[in-house]
């Protein structure tokens, strides 16, 4: 691989040359490095010094103590925030996740050494260019992930890391090497000791990625067991129908694939058919049925998503998503309005988008035309938007007063004749005026 000077922001330069002109050594390490060989744009830099954090804080007026015990300080100056920690060796990990204690070090490599990838464990000088003793540079070049140093010493130090490592082949598109795919078979139960919200951040992160088909490396390796173990079915269980050419993991997976990034979509499209294996029957033809599936999936999915703490307004949205997939909507004015008030204005649109993933992952032979229909549902949605027409009884034109002050009584059946007129309303939006549908309501107490 060509090597070449890395680009670093003036704030991260600046750092590095005061830690120098007093004496130091500091360098760019960890992703910033490899993300800029790589071409991609890093999220941040960060900083390795042998200055100790105190003597980090007396030279840089303005630092936030981050992780002070592990001898990080965060340095703030005008060109942003930048992570500078101290050279360390990492003590005993008792809990597979962080050490009981670190020892401040002088030596680069040593810190390096304690790395979880080779290509994380590349520091970078602007002088100096590159150090890298672990050969990261060239498993950039190869593609490949590998541990540095022993893969199962490295993973039961920290189990996250066997999920990082399929993280950074889906971001990354780099090949997990079969040696560290060997050791994360072999240690894959010690994931049951990380908290489920770094699970949850490292998986969802697999799913956002340009390559969310690698998720499936979690069921290939044991991971996927021990985290949502309800998808694992899914892998076995075919879809015999016109319809379907993969089995429902593969579905699902691509399904992933052909939605946008969005974290809330993904995870919808993760777990959108995750009750088609407790739903599955097949018929005299052997044809395969999942009646109710998207009931069961939306449970099953409310149970995963609380498991993996996720917010209550992420989980209801994505649960309502899975609830309202298989939703039919005929391509009119009015059976769209009708949807549109069924699945809530603020999801309509997230599920056509859901609808239209699942359709891309089915069968190619039906996709133009259920596409096109959905092109056309799409545009009268945006016409009723448009238009500002009724699609909720917050836009109806009368409200329980109303009703009260034309002379209903007061009760359950306020309710009842809002949700007819809304009714009303969804199939000819020209009845919503307070005079028409009082008239309407009349005329309903009337027959009553």
């Amino acid at each position: 691989m060509k090597l070449f000077k890395l680009r670093l922001p003036e704030g991260a330069r600046k750092i590095i040359q005061v830690l120098n002109q007093n004496g130091y050594q500091a360098y760019a390490v960890g992703g910033c490095v490899r993300d800029s060989i790589i071409g991609r744009v890093p999220n941040d830099w960060d900083i390795a010094t042998d200055a100790l954090p105190s003597r980090i804080k007396e030279l840089f007026p303005r630092t936030v103590d981050t992780g002070i015990k592990h001898g990080t300080v965060t340095v703030l100056t005008e060109e942003g925030s930048f992570e500078v920690t101290t050279y360390r060796i990492d003590g005993i990990y008792t809990d597979n996740r962080r050490p009981e204690s670190v020892t401040f070090t002088s030596s680069l490599e040593e810190d390096l050494s304690r790395r979880d990838f080779t290509i994380n464990a590349i520091a970078y000088h602007p002088d100096e260019g590159f150090v890298d003793p672990f050969n990261g540079i060239e498993d950039i070049s190869r593609k490949i992930i590998m541990t540095v140093g022993d893969a199962s010493s490295r993973f039961q130090e920290d189990a996250l890391r066997m999920l990082r490592a399929v993280r950074f082949s889906a971001q990354l598109g780099f090949d997990v090497h079969d040696s560290v795919i060997k050791s994360i078979k072999d240690n894959n139960e010690l994931i049951r000791n990380i908290s489920y919200e770094r699970i949850r951040d490292e998986l969802t992160k697999i799913l956002v990625s340009k390559r969310p088909l690698r998720f499936a490396l979690l069921h290939d390796t044991g991971l996927l067991s021990h985290i949502i173990p309800e998808f694992e079915a899914c892998f076995s269980t075919w879809q015999n129908s016109p319809c379907h050419i993969y089995d429902v993991a593969m579905h699902t997976l691509k399904a992933v694939s052909y939605i946008s990034d969005k974290s809330t979509l993904r995870w919808a499209m993760l777990l959108h058919d995750i009750g088609k294996p407790l739903t599955k029957t097949s018929d005299d033809r052997n044809i395969d049925h999942f009646d109710g599936h998207h009931h069961v999936s939306a449970s099953m999915a409310k149970k995963i998503l609380k498991r993996l703490k996720f917010d209550n307004k992420s989980l209801e949205y994505i649960c309502r998503l899975i609830e309202h997939h298989e939703i039919t909507i005929e391509p009119t004015p009015a059976a769209v309005r009708k949807a549109v008030n069924l699945t809530g204005a603020d999801a309509f649109h997230d599920v056509l988008e859901v609808q239209g993933a699942d359709i891309k992952a089915q069968n190619p032979a039906f996709l133009e035309e259920r596409m096109k229909k959905l092109m056309e549902i799409r545009r009268l949605y945006d016409e009723i938007r448009a238009s500002g027409q009724c699609i909720s009884l917050q836009q109806l034109a009368v409200n329980g007063r109303d009703l009260i002050e034309s002379g209903f009584e007061p009760g359950k059946e306020i309710g009842r004749v809002l949700d007819y007129l809304l009714d009303k309303v969804l199939e000819d939006p020209e009845l919503n005026s307070k005079q028409k549908l009082l008239e309407l309501a009349d005329r309903l107490r009337t027959c009553r």
